[in-house]
C-alpha cells in the first residue's frame, strides 16, 4: 500500500493500521518492542501475523541487536519504542551504525505536548540530538499522513540505502497520556 493508494484508510484516525500496511509492503518479517500505548495497535497487528516474529524486549538496546542479527540473516525488521528507550540504547547504536546495517526504528515521543511526567521531559528534548550525534538519520513526523509516508519512504532509505533511519512520532499525534 502506497500513501496515494486510493482505498488507503482515513490517515488522521487509522494511521496505525495504513502503516502496519506500508511495513507489510517493505517486507518487514521481525518486530521487536518494549510494550508501548503510542504502539499498541502496531503491536497488535504485527502479534497476530504468522508471518512475523514478535520480540518482547526487557530494554530497547536488545531490539538493535535483533535487528542486526535479523538483516544478517536475511530479513527485515523493524524496532519500536519510546523517546526514553532512545537514551537505553545510544550505545549499541554504534552497531548497525558502524558496521551500516540497516535499521529502522520508530520512536513514539514522551516529554512533549501534554505530558505529564516531568520525567520524560529530559529525554524527550534529547532524542533527536542524541540521534543525529551518533549518526543515525532523524525523520519527524506530526500527522498521521507524515508518518505513513515517513516511514515507507525511511524503509526504502534503511533496506535499500544501508542506512540507519529513526522516524520520530510527536506526542500530539498520539494524544495526551493519561496516568
Amino acid at each position: 500500500m502506497t500513501v496515494a493508494d486510493p482505498i488507503s484508510p482515513d490517515l488522521t484516525t487509522q494511521w496505525p493500521e495504513a502503516l502496519y500496511g506500508v511495513l507489510k509492503a517493505a517486507d518487514i518479517r521481525q518486530m521487536s518492542y518494549v510494550p508501548d500505548a503510542g504502539h499498541s495497535t502496531l503491536i497488535r497487528l504485527f502479534n497476530a501475523d504468522p508471518a512475523v516474529k514478535s520480540n518482547v524486549l526487557t530494554t530497547e538496546e536488545e531490539g538493535i541487536a535483533i535487528a542486526t542479527g535479523a538483516w544478517l540473516g536475511g530479513q527485515r525488521s523493524v524496532v519500536l519504542m519510546q523517546s526514553s528507550g532512545v537514551g537505553n540504547c545510544i550505545n549499541m547504536l554504534s552497531l548497525p551504525v558502524q558496521t551500516r546495517t540497516p535499521l529502522l526504528m520508530l520512536v513514539t515521543m514522551r516529554g512533549e505536548w501534554g505530558e505529564f511526567n516531568p520525567w520524560q521531559v529530559p529525554m524527550g528534548r534529547a532524542t533527536e540530538a542524541a540521534l543525529r550525534a551518533i549518526g543515525v538519520t532523524v525523520l519527524r513526523a506530526e500527522t498521521g499522513a507524515d508518518v505513513v509516508a515517513m516511514v515507507e519512504q525511511a524503509a526504502s532509505m534503511a533496506f535499500d540505502g544501508d542506512q540507519q533511519i529513526a522516524v520520530l512520532i510527536g506526542q500530539r499525534l498520539l494524544g495526551k497520556k493519561k496516568w
